[in-house]
């Protein structure tokens, strides 16, 4: 650690940028999202796999359907998303889909003892105009 780096009492004397970032892990998806993609491509291999292994009589069929869709949602969605989050903040992703499930789901989607996502559009006014003629 260079000089400067450091203030008299040994302690660091700056706050990196991206301290408290989550490393990227694979093809630009940090942990979390990974895990989302992974889960979301799994979910649609198995059912893909369910009527191909009951055309084929083929009991394999389902997990190698969940492992190719791993492989190609991972892919393919690491992609896209990288696409989509350049230069947004970190939590856009996260808030993203909370907009989404507000909009779809607009009584479910609040938790116990959390705020509700405001969803309204429109024009917002702080009624602070005051009407001509009045002092």
């Amino acid at each position: 650690m260079a000089p400067q780096d450091t203030a008299r009492d040994g302690l660091v004397a700056f706050l990196p940028h991206r301290l408290n970032r989550q490393p990227v892990v694979v093809r630009g998806l940090t942990a979390d999202e990974l895990w989302v993609c992974a889960g979301l491509s799994a979910a649609a291999g198995l059912l893909a796999g369910l009527p191909l292994a009951w055309i084929t009589r083929s009991i394999a069929m389902m997990p190698t359907m969940i492992v190719l869709g791993v492989a190609a949602g991972v892919f393919v969605g690491g992609g896209l998303l990288r696409r989509k989050k350049r230069g947004r903040p970190d939590i856009w992703l996260y808030r993203q889909m909370q907009w989404r499930l507000a909009l779809r789901f607009p009584h479910g989607t609040g938790r116990p003892g959390t705020h509700r996502l405001v969803t309204r559009s429109g024009y917002w006014t702080t009624r602070r105009t005051r009407p001509r003629g009045r002092p």
